[in-house]
């Protein structure tokens, strides 16, 4: 199963993360939205997971997390501003033992920590609100007996200079 993590989008989804997530079982996107992101997943994979960061409205339709079952083990979802930055994925360890991985979003930096299980997850920015090292996501790619991490990042947008 080939499942997409894109989070920290901000309103705007880089149209390169968007060709490569396309096709995915499940597209996940760990908060931070904005406006009309929603929209711009649906067509891009069979299913869409959602939950809400702290820079989206108090009335968004999302959840603060979601657990999805998945050949393997589950995939818990959250942002992750819930937890300060020097203990986060220690406190998600403690918080979701059950999982065999989080995603969260939140710091924009993209990092797989797979060193201990339940592995943390950040995709980094999926847009252009610092994108360090560029816009981009994180592929798994879950089987009953393996999971995989890849991650993809792309060139930052170049800024035009005004002459």
């Amino acid at each position: 199963m080939r499942i997409a993590l894109i989070a920290d989008t901000h309103g705007h989804l880089d149209p390169r993360v968007a060709d490569a997530v396309r096709g995915a079982d499940v597209l996940v996107h760990a908060g931070d939205v904005g406006d009309g992101i929603e929209a711009a997943m649906a067509p891009l994979a069979a299913r869409i997971v959602i939950v809400t960061g702290n820079n989206d409205p108090v009335d968004a339709p999302w959840p603060e997390s979601q657990v999805l079952d998945l050949p393997g083990g589950s995939l818990v979802v959250v942002h992750g501003h819930q937890w300060p930055a020097k203990t986060r994925h220690r406190k998600l360890r403690d918080r979701f033992p059950e999982a065999r991985a989080i995603v969260c979003g939140h710091s924009h930096r993209r990092l797989g920590d797979t060193d201990q299980t339940p592995w943390v997850l950040n995709p980094g920015a999926a847009g252009r609100s610092r994108a360090y090292g560029g816009p981009g996501w994180i592929e798994l790619i879950a089987d009953s007996d393996r999971w995989q991490v890849r991650t993809q990042s792309f060139e930052p947008p170049t800024r035009r200079r005004s002459r």
